[in-house]
This record gives structure tokens, sequence and C-alpha cells, in this order.
């Protein structure tokens, strides 16, 4: 009945004033009349204000379907519900302004560390903000957080940042403007600037550096490349995709999780979890209709992680006009544990070809890198 009442008070301004409740020009008062005249003051103001109500939470409850069979809940699970909640603030910036009608489709999501493991039965708060807006791009920074609702514990298990591109309903390849955002401080805009100008270069370097194909090997040994790869092949239904007709960012990641998962737990025959996703790089649409092939290779493992290259190739079957073409890739790593959750030793990777040991010590640079970075974060004890 609380809710009930809460919904009546939020009733249109319009509405009150036609049924008597309202003067002509009158405004609700509380938090009605609070709510109405910030969405005015959304779709009035030429600029959104970064300290304004930009911040939109969503939530639901982990299910059996949503973990694998040790009750951890699948990687690609919690980056379909990031996306969401990143698809839907930022398509919802970049309409709050009179003009062209859009969606905003995923174009990178930076590197994600998966800090916590979430079980089933936890509920997963997902929190999405505008850090930052280009002409024609939005940067959204997501929070999630889980929660055991018989304990009331509560525990961050991501933080991700996305970049979108508003896209004409009309026109599925006519990128519109972003409406412009006022930055409380001005190092925020330099900041953003500096991390827009950051991933737009890589996102270039990432397009032409996987041209290759995973192809499959005849009898392949335990420990090497050929005998752990695997693919996935989907053809992309209505349920996919958004109101344009193509893929869901979301959706792709699930499968591109998936596939990876599926590499790992050959390679090493445990209970596996996703520990990391680096940059995911969507360099093209893909569209209803087409038959997607996501493949996944190892390239590197430590002695606790392994790291997963996974592909994804599209192919316009009903569209003789277009060729297969390359529509994401990523690198996703991976830890080994115990019936009791803990860390085990992975099997190291045999490389077998030139091109195997070319992309194991890149993936060695990688993990070495990254290795240094979270050394230098971890602040001295005293």
């Amino acid at each position: 009945m609380k809710l009930l009442a809460r919904v009546l008070r939020l009733q249109l301004p319009g509405r009150l004033a036609a049924s008597g409740r309202l003067g002509a020009g009158q405004e609700p008062s509380g938090p009605a009349g609070r709510y109405w005249a910030s969405v005015r003051a959304v779709r009035t103001s030429p600029k959104l204000s970064l300290a304004g109500p930009h911040i939109i939470a969503t939530g639901r409850i982990m299910r059996p379907d949503d973990a694998n069979v040790a009750g951890n809940v699948h990687g690609g699970t919690i980056l379909k519900m990031i996306e969401e909640a990143g698809a839907i603030i930022s398509t919802r910036h970049c309409n709050s302004q009179n003009g062209e009608r859009c969606v905003a489709a995923l174009a990178r999501v930076e590197r994600t560390d998966f800090l916590s493991p979430m079980c089933i039965g936890e509920v997963a708060h997902v929190s999405a903000e505008i850090t930052y807006t280009s002409k024609h791009s939005v940067e959204v920074q997501v929070n999630v957080m889980s929660e055991n609702i018989l304990t009331g514990a509560k525990k961050l298990t991501n933080k991700a940042t996305l970049w979108y591109v508003p896209l004409s309903l009309k026109n599925v390849d006519k990128v519109l403007e972003v409406p412009p955002v006022v930055y409380t401080r001005q190092e925020q805009e330099e900041e953003g600037r500096k991390r827009y100008e950051a991933q737009k270069l890589e996102r270039m370097e990432t397009k032409w550096r996987n041209g290759d194909i995973v192809q499959p090997v005849l009898n392949p040994e335990p420990n090497t490349v050929s005998y752990s790869q695997s693919s996935l092949i989907h053809l992309v239904g209505p349920s996919d995709c958004t109101l344009h007709g193509f893929v869901h960012g979301g959706v792709t990641m699930k499968l591109m999780d998936e596939v990876a998962g599926i590499v790992a737990a050959r390679h090493c025959k445990t209970n596996i979890v996703t520990a990391s996703v680096d940059a995911i790089n969507f360099h093209d649409k893909i569209r209803k209709g087409c038959v997607i092939t996501i493949s996944g290779r190892m390239t590197f493992t430590s002695n606790k992680s392994m790291e997963i290259e996974v592909l994804v190739d599209a192919d316009p079957v009903v569209d003789n006009s277009q060729k297969r073409y390359r529509a994401a890739s990523a690198f996703f790593t991976y830890v080994s544990l115990s019936q009791e959750g803990k860390p085990l030793p992975v099997p190291q990777l045999v490389p077998e070809t030139e091109d195997e040991k070319k992309r194991f010590e890149e993936g060695k640079g990688r993990y070495l890198q990254m290795k240094a970075k979270r050394q230098g974060q971890v602040e001295p004890q005293p």
C-alpha cells in the first residue's frame, strides 16, 4: 500500500490538474513536486550537470541458471547486467534533449576485474553513472555489489567502464551527437578527455591485431592450445537484439565468457571462475539474422591463472553483399578453484607453433604489466 500511495503521488501534474486536484499551472508539492521539477530540468536544460541525479540502479536475485555447477555466478551473467545498466543510462541521456531519437550502442568495455565471486541466492545491485561525454560518445562507470539477504552483508564484486555511441533510430549507420554535460570540476573533463583519447587509440590498434581465425586440429595433445580451443555457433534472433535489430553488447559478452569458460575448464579439468576481462572492443555491429561464431583459445598460463583470447566473427547469411567480418575481440583471465574455493595451480600451456609461442610471450607481457600495476596500487604497510 505504501508503494501504491507513492506511485499515486508521482502522477503527472496534467492529470492532477484535469482531475481538479490542482489548479491550472499549479505544481504538486512534496516528493512529486521535486521529482517533476527535476524531470523538467533535464528536458529543458541544454547541458546535464554531473552533479545532478543522473545515476540509475538495478538489481535482481541470482538464480541457479545464472551460475556454474559449483554455484558461482557466471562472469558473463554479470557482464550482461553491467551492459544493461549502461545502455539504459546512456540511451536516456542521449535522448534528454529534443531532436532525433536514438539508442546507445556499446562500443567498448575497459578492463574489468572480478573482485569477489557472487553466488546463487545473493542479490546483485548494479549502479551506473555517466562520467564523461565527447561529441559522439558517452563514458559510463558501473559498480556491482552483491548482497547476502540472509545476513545483510554486502561486498563490491565489479567495477567497469563502458563507452557508448548514439545511433539514430531512423538510420542505424548514423551516429548522432551526444548532449553535453557540465562538470563540477575542470579536472573531471580533462581526465575524461585523456581516457577517451587512450581508448580511441587502443581500439584502432586492436581492430587490426586479431585478423586470424581459430582452426581445429585433429587429435591434439593435452595442455596444448589445440586441445582446449573451443567454438560456439549462434544464430542471432529477435530476443538478442535492440530496437535497431542488432545484438545487445551484453548478449555478445555473455557468449564470449561462456566460450572462454569452456576453454579454461577443458585445460585444467576443475571448477573455474572469471578473474578479469581485458578491454572488449566491438569493431562492428551484428545484425539480426547473422550467424556468429565465438572462438576461444588459450594464449598464456601463469602459476594460477589462464589467459584466453576470444574472437567473434559474424556471417550475414541472408545478405550476399556482405562478407564474414570480425565483430568483437577480448582477452579473458580465469583461475582454477578447489571444492573449498581456494586457488589451484594451473597446468602449464605448451605452445607448439611459432604463432602460439608469439601469443604466449605477448600474454606474458600483459600478465607482468598488470601484476606490476596491481603491486604499485598496494599501499605500503607502516
